[in-house]
């Protein structure tokens, strides 16, 4: 894979679609778990939410190791030790987005394992954690302006 420019257009949709997740989750009934609970739809929509914001925070990652450096991650997993490798993620950071790929993997593959209550907690006390490794990445971004293309 040879390293070509980094779409200015893809970070942008991958961002702002990362942040209209995180939104929507915290607009949910997140400070009372009985509340949240009490009502299986916002169980359905959180569990959406996060999911897709750990998809896009991911394909984010990817489309950085792809295009900047000719990196081919196949597997979620590998996009963070790739952005650890490529010094895009300090180590903190890099474990970070290792543990939402787990999270995310078991969220589609292992569905059926995860509970309401288990649901509850991550949005409730880790939703920061999204945030987090979306602003290093946009940190390098700003740090790396000639990697990126002209677009937008």
């Amino acid at each position: 894979m040879t390293p070509s420019k980094i779409n200015k257009e893809v970070v942008t949709q991958r961002v702002s679609w990362i942040l209209q997740m995180i939104e929507a989750i915290r607009e949910l009934p997140l400070q009372n778990q009985t509340e949240f609970l009490k009502d299986r739809r916002n169980v359905a929509s959180a569990e959406s939410y996060l999911r897709r914001a750990l998809e896009a925070l991911l394909d984010l990652g990817r489309h950085i190791l792809a295009k900047g450096f000719g990196y081919p991650a196949t597997e979620y997993k590998d996009v963070a030790r790739g952005l650890l490798e490529k010094t895009v993620l300090p180590q903190e950071e890099a474990a970070l987005l290792n543990k939402m790929a787990g999270y995310r993997n078991r969220m589609v593959h292992f569905y059926h394992e995860i509970t309401p209550e288990e649901l509850y907690e991550i949005c409730r006390y880790h939703l920061d954690e999204i945030k987090q490794v979306l602003d290093k990445l946009i940190e390098w971004l700003k740090e790396n302006r000639e990697k990126m293309d002209e677009g937008i």
